[in-house]
């Protein structure tokens, strides 16, 4: 591990990892890039480096800045922020399958969301009420969870069960709801990116500028300690729950932001912090590698689903979901061979 030193402040960081981070940051930013080329209206690379920085057409500046940046960068923040989420839970319960899909605070952001729906209310509404369900879901699976402190078994075993209660109320909601409101909210539930806005991203943008240095600096070097063990951990000094309920209540927050912004995009937490922690091979957290990989992967998964089928856009959960069960099976089995299951 190498030590950087900026004046009074000293950053540790294993070379591997920051290449790994660097290479992930580098190929989402080069899929953006052609991403933003691509379509009826196409335009090479240079053209749209050239659009980005001021210097295009006015017919080019609206297609880059106006119909295709704000959906790219949206798939850039949600895939960022349900990387860094997922890291998070793996973290805490110190459990590969530890994520927002499978816990159960997906499934409570989208209930908030179907309640809205039924109630006939906007999409803004419907982005609000799925912040306000994945965090009162959060708080419920706290609260099940809580024995002595939440420890990583009985918190998985809680989300899961909770994640089975709500996918069925989840179905019968939708079952109240209108025909062209329902059609509406299985195209959400599914996680897409189609007619993404600013106002989509930027509380999302908000969200991960306050909390991605609160997460990386303030406790990123105490949640590797926290791994360890709780007596470790308060052996150094640390309040071991304190600091899970503050990670958990970060990890929470991005989760549901992120399914507001763009329906609950399945896979993309669970699988990007074991794709950093594999590119890495390092111990730990990796949340800075996984927050660059959740970027690529996402912004890839859409870019793919826009054109794996002609004249047909897919949603960006197709791809995510297929790729990520495909995962879920090879890491069963790899558990399961090692002897973990």
């Amino acid at each position: 591990m190498n030590v950087l030193r900026i004046g009074a402040l000293s950053v540790r960081y294993r070379p591997r990892a920051l290449a790994a981070g660097t290479a992930c940051a580098l190929l989402a930013l080069l899929v953006a890039v052609l991403a933003l080329g691509t379509g009826d209206y196409p335009m090479s690379p240079a053209d749209v480096l050239r659009t980005l920085t001021g210097g295009g057409t006015p017919a080019e500046e609206f297609i880059v800045q106006e119909l295709r940046l704000p959906r790219v960068a949206t798939a850039l923040l949600v895939g960022a922020a349900l990387a860094l989420s997922g890291a998070l839970f793996q973290s805490l319960v110190r459990n590969p399958l530890g994520s927002p899909d499978i816990l159960g605070f997906t499934q409570g952001a989208a209930t908030g969301a179907l309640l809205v729906v039924v109630a006939g209310g906007s999409s803004l509404a419907l982005a609000g009420g799925a912040v306000a369900g994945g965090l009162l879901t959060g708080v419920a699976i706290y609260a099940l969870a809580w024995k002595h402190g939440v420890h990583g078994s009985r918190l998985v075993l809680v989300g899961i069960g909770t994640a089975a209660i709500l996918t069925g109320v989840n179905g019968y909601l939708l079952t109240r709801a209108q025909l062209m409101d329902a059609a509406r909210a299985v195209l959400w539930l599914t996680g897409s990116l189609d007619g993404r806005g600013w106002g989509d991203a930027l509380p999302l943008l908000i969200a991960l500028a306050l909390l991605v240095p609160a997460v990386l600096i303030g406790c990123g070097p105490a949640l590797r300690i926290l791994e360890m063990g709780d007596d470790s951990a308060s052996g150094l000094g640390l309040r071991p729950e304190r600091l899970r309920l503050a990670l958990l209540a970060a990890a929470v927050l991005l989760a549901s932001l992120a399914a507001a912004a763009a329906g609950p995009v399945s896979f993309v937490a669970l699988v990007a912090p074991q794709l950093a922690r594999r590119l890495t091979r390092a111990p730990g957290p990796n949340l800075l590698a996984a927050l660059c990989t959740g970027a690529a992967l996402t912004v890839t998964a859409d870019f793919a689903a826009q054109r794996i089928v002609p004249d047909h856009q897919l949603p960006v959960g197709v791809v995510t979901g297929v790729l990520g069960g495909g995962y879920l099976i090879w890491l069963l089995a790899t558990e399961r061979r090692a002897g973990r299951l």
